[in-house]
């Protein structure tokens, strides 16, 4: 298993699967997402902070960067 940091709130989120997890049988599963914004940025957010994203409008990276 391995993390990477969400890019709103900077906690370590786990990523289930790939060569990390091979030779055990973890059933662990992935913590966050990589979306595309409306504005074309690129963000791997928790699941806590994609709730937490703007549900009248498409959201940007100002709004990721308001997290």
């Amino acid at each position: 298993m391995t993390t990477r940091p969400c890019d709103g709130c900077g906690d370590d989120v786990s990523i289930a699967g790939g060569i990390a997890n091979i030779w055990t049988l973890e059933k662990r599963t992935t913590d966050g997402l990589s979306l595309e914004l409306a504005d074309g940025s690129e963000h791997f957010l928790c699941y806590d902070c994609i709730e937490r994203l703007p549900d009248d409008r498409e959201p940007t990276a100002e709004d990721v960067a308001d997290l």
